[in-house]
């Protein structure tokens, strides 16, 4: 599984949020300009033979029709090859074009999805995932749009100037008519972009609000199907739906306001260029041949103010949509890389001093934690739910940052190290383990990609995953499933299990990684992890006799902090709240033989 894009961006967003969106997105749009230029140099090129067509018409009617001055078959020839060559030259420009366009979408997909990767914890807390795929799919769509397209229909729209030129050389006052009605295209324009801007951006998030409701209902398929929730769920997206049905709804009726007007503006010309054109070719002012051109140069005006009027959706659009994008990309990374990065050689020792940590949403998780974990220390951390024991492993490998107080690892703060070597010092086995929709293989390999097939076979051995793993039709080759529910619970945890050992880590954090095997595979993966942690820092988030029995000591977490320190037997014999912990957790009768057989083990 393969984390190395072909190839990085070619530029970035400008960070200045002052700036218009396109200004911020020029320095992207200048990285992809000899494609872009060599596009729009060639739709020019077509443009000027377009042109000419209309002019040889009424030179060829002019003096092969009317005077007899000239043969008709050579204007046709040349007609015919004027044509040929505007198809050529237009499909050239067209493939330029679109690379262009793919190239811009792949670098602001790369862009979008990188800083999504930079981010941190919290950010994640507070954003739905819906939300963000939504401005990583359909909002990059409509700015790449914009930025490609754009140009393109603005140098389409310069047949109108072109043609005009022409239209001016041949007959000045016919000219004049047929651009008549331009400037109420040009209001009529302006005052549409007004209108359209507010509900573009209104479409934009409420799409986003669909691609939230169905990601969510995807993901917690389950659960919508346990508690029989299919039909309230339906409801719920149609509701969603309604609300961008009328946005959409709002929008087209905005639209076919303005654009039936703006499309038949240039018709109101062409019917003014056959009456006053008729009127002078009667008078002797003007030739039939210069009045049907006339007639092929209004016709050719209609394109161009029809796109215009696109390019003014296709704006407002890429407006609100490249704002969505920018709100991710300005929001900063809380998590940072230090500016001068330290890793001292790798022993073990993890210090907690003081530390005060809240959620992002105010929660207050960890208040005046004290700890110290000597190396090759084994401690388990025991407390009811909420006390902050899985947020000690978060802050050790710095998901988020403490909001006071320190955490040292081998005596530097975890805040001077380089991230990736902090990920490498300190592996984290969640309670709910995510498996990719690739190979076993690949999912233990995570951490360590370029691992060979024995290493991750010792790995799941380690974590009593190789068992079950060979039973499987293709073994270790089985894809598994979305986040890994083809396997059972059990199963996922033993494979995020040796996906942690892989990386063998000098700390290892096992948050409640085993609650859900049964008791005997437990006590198989925990014959393995003893000789594992012989030579490693770990800390055990535990619930279970079983895990707590793997550590040397035991810590009582309570309100945030530390509130007792010892061994189980001694806990269970001297502090009441530890003994309400284990029997709030189910272990109570457990409980009562340990402590007995406590009682009888010599005092060391």
């Amino acid at each position: 599984m393969s984390s190395t894009p072909r190839r990085a961006p070619k530029a970035g967003i400008h960070p200045d949020p002052s700036k218009s969106w396109l200004r911020r997105a020029w320095p992207l749009l200048r990285a992809h300009r000899t494609l872009l230029a060599t596009s729009l140099t060639l739709s020019f090129a077509g443009l000027i033979v377009q042109v000419q067509i209309p002019n040889l018409v009424r030179i060829g009617i002019d003096r092969a029709l009317v005077a007899h001055t000239a043969g008709l078959a050579g204007y046709v020839w040349l007609i015919a090859g004027l044509a040929v060559a505007q198809g050529v030259i237009n499909y050239l420009a067209r493939l330029y074009l679109l690379r262009t366009a793919y190239e811009l979408e792949y670098d602001l997909r790369t862009i979008v999805f990188g800083h999504f990767m930079r981010m941190s914890y919290g950010f994640y807390d507070r954003v739905q995932s819906g939300e963000l795929m939504s401005r990583a799919t359909s909002d990059i769509r409509a700015v790449q749009m914009y930025l490609t397209f754009g140009p393109s229909i603005l140098v389409q729209c310069l047949i109108a100037v072109i043609a005009f030129a022409l239209m001016v050389a041949v007959n000045p006052l016919l000219a004049v008519v047929s651009m008549l009605t331009m400037p109420a295209i040009a209001v009529l324009g302006v005052r549409m972009r007004k209108a359209i801007f507010p509900v573009s951006w209104l479409i934009q998030s409420r799409l986003a609000g669909i691609a939230t409701v169905v990601d969510e209902n995807i993901q917690g398929v389950r659960i919508v199907k346990a508690f029989a929730a299919e039909q309230r769920q339906i409801d719920t997206l149609a509701g969603a739906a309604d609300r961008v049905r009328w946005a959409y709804t709002t929008d087209a009726r905005i639209r076919s306001r303005w654009i039936p007007v703006m499309d038949n503006m240039p018709r109101l010309g062409l019917a003014l260029v056959l009456l006053v054109g008729g009127l002078m070719v009667l008078n002797g002012h003007a030739t039939v041949g210069t009045v049907v051109a006339f007639n092929s140069y209004v016709l050719m005006l209609q394109p161009p103010f029809r796109m215009l009027g696109m390019i003014i959706m296709m704006g407002q659009r890429a407006a609100a949509s490249s704002q969505r994008i920018y709100e991710i990309l300005d929001t900063p990374a809380e998590i940072v890389e230090p500016a001068a990065p330290v890793a001292p050689s790798p022993e073990g020792d993890l210090l907690f001093r003081d530390v005060r940590f809240a959620y992002p949403d105010g929660t207050l998780a960890l208040d005046g934690l004290n700890l110290h974990i000597r190396p090759g220390e084994t401690v388990a951390l025991v407390g009811a739910t909420g006390a902050g024991k899985s947020t000690v492993g978060r802050l050790a490998a710095r998901f988020y940052d403490v909001s006071a107080g320190s955490v040292e690892l081998d005596g530097v703060d975890v805040r001077d190290y380089p991230l990736a070597t902090l990920r490498d010092r300190v592996g984290i086995v969640p309670d709910e383990p995510f498996l990719f929709s690739v190979s076993l293989h690949d999912n233990i390999a995570f951490g360590r990609p370029e691992a060979t097939r024995e290493q991750v076979i010792a790995a799941a051995r380690a974590a009593g995953a190789d068992g079950f793993i060979h039973e499987l039709a293709s073994g270790y080759d089985t894809v598994v499933g979305e986040r890994g529910y083809t396997l059972s619970g059990g199963q996922r945890q033993r494979v995020a299990i040796a996906r942690a050992l892989l990386v063998n880590p000098p700390v290892l954090i096992l948050d409640d990684a085993t609650s859900a095997v049964d008791v005997r595979v437990e006590h198989e993966i925990h014959e393995s992890l003893r000789d594992l942690m012989r030579h490693r820092t770990t800390i055990v988030v535990a619930h279970r006799l079983a895990t707590i029995n793997l550590a040397d000591r035991v810590l009582l977490i309570d309100g945030g902090r530390v509130v007792a320190d010892g061994t189980h037997a001694s806990l269970l014999a001297t502090e009441p709240r530890y003994a309400r912990v284990l029997a709030a957790s189910g272990e109570s009768a457990a409980a009562g033989e340990s402590a007995a057989a406590g009682e009888k083990e010599p005092v060391a």
